[in-house]
């Protein structure tokens, strides 16, 4: 997996590129998704927003979740998110290293990227209230860095969670990796059951994924798109992400989010 030092080098440019595409998709929209006493704000965005009509080219995706009461009932335990993303997008995996579980569980973000820092895709946060016994539940918040992954034999998104205020947490929540036909063809889904239960309830997930990588002599990226406008068009409206929070007691929030492409050139 190369050394510790080629592992840093690789590690920081994937943050740095995931802290640019973060500001500068800091201002777009949001929806909002209210049902009986939950309330779920879904961005997302894709960047650059300038594509190729015709083929593809490296991309990084921003998608982000933040669930609240309304006040209206006690907010029943998150149990599952998902994220299903255009199908014009597209997932690389060929010679991307391999991260497993048990390097980066438990372990503080260093000894992460140390671990499987040539596996990273992306990073993001985390935030949750807290409950421990007796005592009254806590905002907790950590950073999350994703890494490559398999579980039971399939593509996987390891988001390692790490936060020391106010108290030290480490936690991997696993994204099986799965694709569909249809306007969206790349699925991220996790199931919370014990996170839930160990954390109280779960108000933020948010993570940018991309970055590109040297194999066997050739450059891929972990994401590619294109911006298929038609002939005479500078552009396209497309639903970039469908996102679904489904909650104990068979609540589900879900909503799409649609987006502007440019033709580059």
């Amino acid at each position: 997996m190369g050394t510790p030092r080629a592992k840093g080098k690789a590690a920081v440019a994937i943050l740095a590129t995931a802290a640019l595409t973060a500001s500068l998709c800091a201002s777009t929209g949001a929806e909002t998704v209210v049902k009986g006493p939950a309330k779920v704000i879904v961005s997302g965005s894709l960047a650059p927003k300038a594509l190729p009509r015709k083929g593809t080219a490296p991309v990084s995706v921003s998608l982000a979740g933040k669930i609240s009461a309304t006040g209206r009932g006690p907010l029943p335990q998150l149990r599952k998110i998902s994220f299903a993303i255009n199908s014009h997008g597209h997932l690389d995996l060929q010679g991307l290293p391999v991260c497993r579980v048990g390097h980066i569980q438990p372990s503080s973000n260093q000894e992460a990227i140390e671990a499987c820092g040539s596996s990273l895709i992306g990073t993001g946060n985390f935030a949750a209230n807290v409950k421990l016994p007796e005592q009254t539940p806590f905002p907790s918040r950590g950073k999350m860095l994703a890494f490559n992954g398999r579980l039971r034999g399939r593509p996987a998104i390891f988001a390692h969670v790490y936060g020391t205020v106010p108290a030290s947490i480490s936690y991997v929540l696993p994204f099986q990796v799965s694709h569909a036909k249809g306007t969206f063809g790349t699925v991220l889904e996790a199931n919370l059951p014990s996170i839930a239960g160990e954390w109280g309830h779960i108000t933020q997930v948010a993570m940018t994924l991309g970055r590109t990588y040297r194999s066997h002599g050739q450059t891929h990226s972990y994401f590619t798109a294109g911006c298929p406008a038609p002939k005479g068009f500078s552009g396209a409206p497309f639903p970039l992400v469908r996102a679904s929070f489904e909650f104990a007691g068979g609540l589900t929030l879900s909503t799409t989010l649609n987006r502007h492409c440019k033709v580059s050139g």
